[in-house]
């Protein structure tokens, strides 16, 4: 009956070996029930004053509960070995005694179930937790509970299973396919959680950007990460307003970091001359006022570009390199408006758009 009669085949072939040395079947009981008596209290004794002893001096917390959520298990798993083979050598077969063996196993086995879940809390809550609180994201923080959530999960899911089946040779295969459709219709009902779920562990195993970065996503909003959450990101934007973006949406999008590799960001300012003008001097007046604005880096160096004949005026461009996002629009602000005074100065025209239109008389 237990574990497909695993056990009890094994003992009594044990038993049969041995016949000899013991004078009957009562003696040889009592010698195993009080072997696994005294191997269990030398367990209770090594994990007392050894194991405790040592994991006392360590400066960590963690192995002082794991060795006492194992202590109590393993002395009534030894203790209860011995009874479950003097049971076999005094009743072999008998139903009556395999029920009751049953119940025990039972109970063991809810035993290391507990335990297992205690090690587990343990773990999350003194190992991966202040392993988490070293990364620069907040999301592993957020996934933490929800893995441990799992992992308790399946400790029970897979230890009631096996109880079912090592204990009582139940058969699991109506349980894992109940298990299957159970998944499928939490997964169908729940798939934009789920989609939104793997699309922040995409984020976060990618890492396309961190809290701090100024990304642009591709339907054009652009702001500063301020955190990245299992179901969506926080960005602030331009305007200071916070916008939260689920992650399937992210997963999805092209996603341009300007922080990323390097802060420093380059800064072009396009600029229209009237036909006329004098490249060279128009040149050398966008030059000095790229060299003269505030948050410019003079390495690379500042330089202006003739872009192109335009329809109606000489364009040119400014490029230039500041050290961080953040300063782009302040730059273009402060070069827009010594551009209007310069040229103002100077008598150079900022061409309106002109379009000629040719009217002939009809003969």
């Amino acid at each position: 009956m237990f574990l497909n009669n695993t056990i009890p085949v094994y003992i009594n072939q044990f038993v049969q070996s041995h016949s000899g040395a013991f004078a009957s079947d009562i003696m040889a009981a009592t010698v195993v029930i009080i072997a696994s008596v005294v191997l269990a209290f030398i367990a209770d004794i090594l994990f007392e004053k050894v194991f405790m002893h040592y994991a006392a001096k360590t400066r960590y917390d963690c192995d002082d509960l794991i060795v006492d959520a194992l202590k109590k298990p393993i002395f009534y798993t030894v203790a209860f070995a011995g009874a479950f083979i003097a049971a076999e050598i005094m009743f072999p077969g008998n139903a009556a005694i395999e029920i009751i063996m049953g119940l025990l196993l039972t109970g063991l086995g809810i035993l290391w179930i507990f335990a297992l879940l205690k090690i587990d809390k343990v773990l999350f809550k003194h190992v991966f937790s202040h392993l988490v609180r070293k990364t620069d994201t907040r999301m592993d923080d957020e996934l933490l509970p929800l893995l441990k959530n799992i992992v308790d999960v399946l400790i029970v899911f897979f230890g009631i299973l096996a109880i079912l089946k090592g204990v009582w040779d139940a058969d699991i295969l109506p349980l894992f396919a109940s298990a299957g459709i159970v998944g499928l219709a939490v997964a169908f009902a729940a798939q934009d959680t789920i989609s939104q779920f793997f699309g922040g562990l995409s984020i976060y195993f990618d890492q396309p950007f961190k809290p701090g970065d100024r990304i642009e996503i591709d339907d054009g909003e652009i702001g500063i990460v301020q955190e990245v959450g299992i179901r969506s990101t926080r960005i602030k934007n331009l305007y200071n307003n916070m916008i939260v973006i689920p992650n399937s949406i992210i997963a999805n999008s092209k996603i341009t970091n300007y922080t990323s590799p390097e802060e420093t960001m380059m800064v072009k300012v396009s600029i229209g001359v009237a036909y006329g003008s004098d490249v060279e001097k128009v040149r050398t007046i966008l030059t000095d006022i790229a060299k003269s604005v505030n948050f410019v880096l003079d390495d690379p160096v500042p330089y202006v570009r003739f872009d192109n004949h335009g329809d109606f005026s000489l364009d040119f461009a400014m490029i230039m390199w500041v050290t961080h996002p953040g300063e782009k629009f302040t730059v273009i602000n402060e070069v827009n408006t010594k551009i209007n005074a310069e040229f103002e100065k100077e008598g150079i025209e900022i061409p309106f758009p002109v379009r000629t239109i040719i009217h002939q008389n009809p003969e």
